[in-house]
């Protein structure tokens, strides 16, 4: 097993990392905790000039939200966090106006012997004092019946146990830790059987919501998901080429106190290289599907007199960082919903960032112009007309980059009533 601590003769080396990480965390923090309920997993891919030896680094931070106030707090990660994939997370603060939260991730770790499973598990809780919410109103069925915006007292928390089974075939045959690789794109083939990972996630979860002056509506979820997924792309971080597909099946079977409820979701994302050109590096068109249904919604439950539907905060919902980016996070709950996105990026061979006071402190191997486009609608029925009928749009660009391995986006996103800028880490899909 390998040292959790480096040496100390590399303390300038983790000097030099503690600096790169506070600024990826500068940039994320603000944004990611504004949907703290949404996954706050690092992705860490493994390269093959990796060593084995952990890494560890702590470092403070300090920044400003409209949720937050002004907040101070610490995050440390540790990699090869004895394994060579795994790593572990772990992040707290307090702010001006006596908010706080405590988030602590373990990922990718295998179990001796059993080489096709990864585990990861996550545990999340926090108190908002003046925390903006989206609250259900008498009629969510629709986009027209939005739910009405809140600011009040919230706490939430959520536990997730993440069972991870790679299927021994395509990238998988060489085990689950082998998976983590990207692939050349040239090897990519719409053929499962021999291209890309093939898996099946079990997740157990937990999850609560409790808001000051909303009592009466469901705190919280607790259930089983079921992740089957086919990943055929070249690269999680920077896809080129290849697609995404993936099925999700979320149950609660309720309890005295809640309600039970069914979830499914379908995502299928597709990536089209149109090569070089004198200008850029790479240029790509990125599409991505995404269909949700709750097909518990209209069955009544007699013994309790309520309907078999999710808390908003655990069911179907668009909205945020990653889908319909023109509006607030979860700001449309319903039934069911859809949503197509387009992306055009394009990878300039003209890199100034590397020469920029502050930024060539740091390794950032490219720069990424983005455009997009997306179309989407919650409905309380689940029905192509209901679905497609007044939907909601976006429009954007950004600006995304490579900082020491990790993603940053940008994002200035239009919709019909207002906008949004997101700063995040990780591609939207």
């Amino acid at each position: 097993m390998p040292d959790l601590f480096p040496p100390k003769a590399s303390l300038t080396r983790l000097a030099s990392q503690a600096s790169r990480l506070f600024f990826a965390a500068t940039l994320a923090l603000p944004a990611g905790l504004a949907l703290a309920s949404d996954d706050l997993a690092p992705q860490v891919q493994i390269n093959s000039g990796d060593g084995a030896r952990a890494e560890f680094v702590a470092v403070p931070f300090i920044f400003a939200t409209e949720t937050l106030s002004t907040s101070m707090g610490a995050a440390g990660v540790v990699k090869h966090a004895g394994q060579r994939q795994a790593s572990l997370f772990a992040l707290g603060l307090g702010s001006a106006n006596d908010s706080w939260v405590s988030y602590l991730g373990a990922y990718d770790y295998q179990i001796l012997g059993v080489d096709s499973w990864l585990f990861s598990g996550e545990y999340y809780r926090a108190r908002y004092t003046e925390g903006i919410f989206y609250v259900p109103g008498q009629a969510p069925a629709s986009m027209t019946g939005q739910p009405t915006r809140v600011v009040t007292q919230g706490d939430e928390s959520f536990a997730r146990l993440h069972l991870k089974y790679v299927l021994p075939w395509g990238r998988g045959a060489k085990g689950a830790v082998a998976s983590l690789k990207g692939a050349p794109s040239a090897s990519l083939e719409w053929n499962p059987i021999t291209s890309g990972v093939s898996s099946i996630e079990l997740t157990p979860f937990y999850t609560q919501q409790t808001l000051i002056g909303f009592e009466s509506l469901p705190q919280s979820a607790r259930g089983l998901e079921l992740e089957l997924a086919w990943d055929n792309r070249d690269n999680r971080e920077n896809s080129q080429q290849g697609g995404r597909t993936s099925l999700t099946l979320t149950r609660d079977w309720g309890s005295s106190q809640r309600q039970s409820w069914t979830t499914w979701e379908f995502e299928q994302s597709l990536y089209l290289s149109q090569g070089q050109s004198d200008w850029f590096d790479s240029r790509v068109l990125a599409f991505d599907v995404y269909l949700a249904d709750t097909p518990t919604w209209n069955s009544y439950d007699e013994a309790s007199q309520a309907y078999q539907r999710p808390p908003s905060f655990a069911g179907v919902s668009l909205g945020g960082f990653k889908r319909l980016r023109g509006y607030s996070g979860n700001q449309f709950t319903g039934r069911s919903a859809v949503l197509y996105a387009a992306e055009y990026r394009l990878t300039p061979k003209w890199n100034p960032l590397q020469t920029l006071p502050v930024f060539r402190w740091f390794d950032i191997p490219w720069w990424q112009w983005t455009a997009f486009a997306e179309a989407g609608k919650v409905s309380g029925e689940f029905s192509l007309d209901s679905l497609h009928s007044q939907m909601k749009t976006t429009v954007g660009g950004g600006i995304r980059f490579e900082v020491e391995g990790v993603v940053v986006r940008t994002d200035c996103a239009v919709g019909e009533e207002e906008g949004q800028f997101w700063i995040m880490v990780n591609q939207p899909f």
